[in-house]
């Protein structure tokens, strides 16, 4: 039947006014919209690229499923940093060319359509929507995930989209919370879709006590954010649950389209399988570049002080200016209130500071405004001197 129409306001073209006036302020525009990285690709990873350019499988035809290499890497990266044995909940795994394209294929792949609704949180990345819209099936949503009385017993939810942390607001479900959001979706036949692209970038231990500020850096903490395919979240079990995660934030590799899907063995099984049929495969050389960088925690961990210091700059600067910002629980954003009460008029105001923020609107919320954290040092310092000045 082919992919459904769409709507959504997540258009940066819309942006393209308060970028004008941005470069027109000395000193030129500061870019805190999109969150793309910016900092280096680990030596690690471009070590593996290199070394796999001619591999088998760079002149021939690579693996759907990825290579065994890749496979135990993905393994290990569970096992150690998620708490999780991939084998005791009885969860496959496929890679795929980034998490948007997961995201984006995911009720199709699922079989969804007219008629079945599909439950994400309000304030949410805007892909979880246009998916939905994509397969021609119907998008609730919702306030809080985490409260199921909202969605538990609407008829016909197929799938409930969960993200922790959460792209733009920073929250984090915490362990129980999530267990009870499996434990109803089951009840229902629905299948959770847990998007934990920003599973290690988590401040919740780096928060001192008016969490505004972190801590010492010694409170760094890879596996503190809960995972959905956790034995005490899932009771030991992947039945109806799939998790994506991405490399793009971790290591810096978004150009490397590099990410996964893990859970229900029959599902992500078949979903490899449509995937084989339309070309959807990581490439054999950046498949050996994803398994270093998955192994690469030391990397993982320079990036996270990095990202650490910018929030903590960042928020810093915004209160000075008169945001009532936070250090968010986790992701790489500090979500704020406009202190006009729309995000396009305090956008037309940090354009003339020469300071590009990202629209609520774009993310369900026309009240709020995201600052993204991917920008180099010097970048992050020239906005925080102009918010303060």
């Amino acid at each position: 039947m082919g992919f459904h129409t769409y709507s959504s306001p997540y258009d940066w073209s819309r942006i393209a006014g308060y970028k004008a006036t941005a470069k027109t302020v000395e000193g030129g525009m500061i870019d805190l919209s999109v969150g793309s990285p910016v900092d280096p690709v680990p030596a690690s990873v471009r070590d593996a690229l290199a070394a796999a350019s001619d591999a088998a499988n760079a002149h021939g035809y690579p693996a759907t499923v990825g290579t065994a290499d890749l496979r135990d890497a993905i393994d290990g990266w569970f096992r150690h940093l998620r708490g999780v044995d991939l084998k005791s909940v009885n969860a496959a795994v496929v890679p795929t060319v980034g998490s948007k394209e997961g995201v984006a294929l995911m009720a199709s792949l699922l079989h969804l359509g007219p008629g079945d609704v599909v439950v994400q949180p309000k304030v949410s990345y805007p892909t979880y929507e246009i998916g939905t819209q994509l397969a021609g099936a119907t998008v609730l949503k919702v306030d809080d995930v985490a409260d199921v009385d909202s969605w538990a017993h609407v008829p016909n939810v197929k799938a409930v989209w969960v993200n922790s942390p959460c792209n733009p607001t920073g929250e984090v479900t915490g362990a129980d919370w999530l267990a009870g959001i499996v434990a109803a979706a089951r009840a229902i036949g629905a299948v959770v879709l847990s998007d934990e692209c920003y599973a290690l970038m988590d401040w919740r231990g780096s928060r001192s006590a008016d969490s505004n500020e972190p801590a010492a850096a010694d409170a760094f903490s890879l596996s503190a954010t809960p995972c959905a395919l956790n034995p005490q979240v899932c009771e030991g079990s992947a039945d109806g649950i799939l998790v994506l995660y991405s490399l793009s934030k971790q290591s810096n590799m978004a150009g490397y389209r590099t990410a996964l899907i893990a859970g229900d063995y029959r599902l992500v099984t078949a979903m490899a399988e449509y995937r084989k049929q339309i070309g959807q495969i990581i490439p054999g050389p950046v498949q050996a570049a994803m398994a270093a960088g998955l192994r690469d925690v030391e990397a993982v961990r320079v990036q996270w002080q990095r990202y650490r210091t910018r929030l903590s700059k960042l928020v810093a600067a915004l209160r000075a200016y008169g945001y009532d910002a936070a250090m968010p629980s986790g992701a790489l954003y500090v979500w704020v209130k406009a202190r006009s009460g729309d995000c396009w008029e305090d956008m037309a105001d940090l354009a003339k500071l020469g300071i590009i923020a990202s629209p609520g609107e774009f993310y369900g919320a026309p009240d709020s405004l995201r600052f993204s954290a991917t920008a180099t040092d010097e970048a992050i310092d020239a906005a925080c001197a102009r918010l303060t000045a």
